[in-house]
């Protein structure tokens, strides 16, 4: 078997299937099932730009990460938190010139 773009869709395709079956067995797969859903409207979203559906393709990619962006919500606000906190110590060291 050769591997080139579309075989290795394919195999990217299984993975993932096999990923929701596991799933649905009871074997815990982790956090990945939480964002298996948004990354793969977005991949599909990518695919039909890519093949001229623009319209549908651009709905499935703001589907797709709108629900990734609720569900990373937490990280970004620990990162925009960690971002006020080096903001205000610079504003504290920073040396005000009096003119």
């Amino acid at each position: 078997m050769r591997l080139n773009r579309q075989s290795g869709f394919a195999l990217l395709l299984i993975m993932l299937g096999a990923l929701i079956l596991l799933n649905k067995f009871g074997v815990h797969t982790g956090y990945i099932m939480n964002y298996l859903f948004p990354v793969a409207l977005i991949g599909l979203g990518w695919v039909g730009v890519k093949n001229g559906k623009s319209f549908f393709g651009l709905i499935f990619m703001a589907i797709g990460g709108l629900i990734l962006l609720a569900k990373l919500s937490g990280l970004i606000a620990i990162a925009f938190a960690i971002g006020l906190i080096i903001y205000g110590c610079c504003m504290l060291t920073k040396k005000s010139s009096v003119y």
